[in-house]
Formats: C-alpha cells, sequence, structure tokens
C-alpha cells in the first residue's frame, strides 16, 4: 500500500481495490508521512488527495491525523507499528495514530487525545478506541536502554527486554480517562502472523506497508 516501502509498482491498484470496497474514492485519500514523532495534523477539506497519488504529495513530518470533516479518508502505514483508530461520536470526529515506540515515548495518543478535546470538545470518557496489528510483547525485543525510555510496558527475560507497545499505549489511555470498555484490541501480533502481516522486525527495511483508514460518511 506504501508509495515509498517495499515493492511500490502495484502500490495504487492496491490502494484502488481496497478502497472501492468501502466505498471510498481512492484519489481523496489524506497520507500521513511518517517520520515517528508526535506531530498531529487537523486534516481540513483542503487536504483531500494529499499523499493519494504520491508520496511527495502527503502530510509531512506527521504521525496523527484527526479531522471532524466527513468523506475525508485518513491513512497511516504500518509495519510492526501500532495504528490505532480513535472516534468521538458526539462531534463527530475521528483520529488515526501511527505509533511506534519513539512516538509512543512521545505520547502520541495522549496528545491526539487532548487536541480532540480542545479542537472538537471530545468527551474523553466516552471516546472509542481500537488497536489494529502491531508487534506484541512476545516479539517486541529491545534493547536494556529502554528502561531510560519506559516505566512501565518493559518484561525482562533471562537477561533480554520485551516491551509492550498495545499495552503503554492503552494505559496512556486510561491514565486521561478513557473508559477501558471502549478501547478494543485487535490482539494481532505482525511479528507472529508475518505470513499475514508486513513486520519490519522480521523482514527488514525493505518490507511492504499496511494500510490502517479511516473516515467519517
Amino acid at each position: 500500500m506504501s508509495f515509498y516501502y517495499g515493492d511500490t509498482k502495484g502500490a495504487l491498484d492496491n490502494r484502488k481495490h481496497f478502497l472501492a470496497k468501502l466505498g471510498i474514492d481512492f484519489q481523496n485519500l489524506v497520507s500521513a508521512g511518517q517520520i515517528h514523532g508526535s506531530a498531529i495534523k487537523y486534516v481540513l477539506k483542503e487536504d483531500k488527495g494529499r499523499g493519494a497519488l504520491s508520496y511527495d504529495t502527503s502530510i509531512t513530518d506527521t504521525d496523527s491525523l484527526i479531522t471532524d470533516k466527513r468523506n475525508l479518508p485518513l491513512a497511516v502505514f504500518t509495519a510492526d507499528c501500532l495504528p490505532i483508530f480513535l472516534y468521538d461520536s458526539k462531534t463527530p470526529a475521528i483520529g488515526l495514530v501511527h505509533a511506534g515506540w519513539r512516538s509512543t515515548q512521545e505520547n502520541i495518543i495522549a496528545r491526539t487525545v487532548e487536541l480532540m478535546k480542545e479542537k472538537f470538545n471530545t468527551p474523553i470518557a466516552g471516546l472509542m478506541v481500537g488497536f489494529g496489528p502491531g508487534i506484541r510483547k512476545c516479539c517486541y525485543e529491545v534493547g536494556k536502554n529502554f528502561v531510560d525510555f519506559f516505566s512501565f510496558g518493559l518484561t525482562e527475560k533471562n537477561k533480554r527486554y520485551f516491551l509492550d507497545l498495545a499495552g503503554i499505549n492503552k494505559k496512556q489511555l486510561l491514565d486521561l480517562g478513557v473508559d477501558h470498555q471502549n478501547i478494543f484490541d485487535s490482539g494481532v501480533c505482525t511479528s507472529c502472523q508475518n505470513k499475514n502481516f508486513f513486520s519490519y522486525r522480521k523482514e527488514g527495511k525493505n518490507c511492504g506497508r499496511m494500510m490502517s483508514v479511516l473516515m467519517l460518511k
């Protein structure tokens, strides 16, 4: 699905096929140009189509997108990082987050929710949240230096350290006041299930990317 990573020659056709099944015009897609940071973009009507036909036109240096505009399909791309879907049914409004370890360390999910509250008066307790496929603590081995980055979500096994990316993001949401009953986790590990999902850890830097999409109708 990516115009930048992996085998890109079929990406546009893949997007057309996938989005057509959802009733979404591929030319309207708004894509994040991700850098593993914590920048958030409030997507407006004039952003429609950014990143739809080329990587260079995507919203640069951004790992989280929010909008309250209808028929604006938001997209992030992952291959182990965690895609997080946010839905405020009251406004209504949505958010879509690309959460790797660096973005998670910078509290990107909390920053996104807080911006939704600021922009849309989103009721945090009632926010609906979904975690897509991502690498899980069973497979996400990291260095010992990660104890300096995270006070929660690290497991040590035989002097090896494993990061719980989904668990950390869930805790950050709960700490904000999101109701635990409103957080839904696919539980899919991209590394364990590399046969069905791209995994940077398993395949290396040239692996493809999956696309997560969210839109208000």
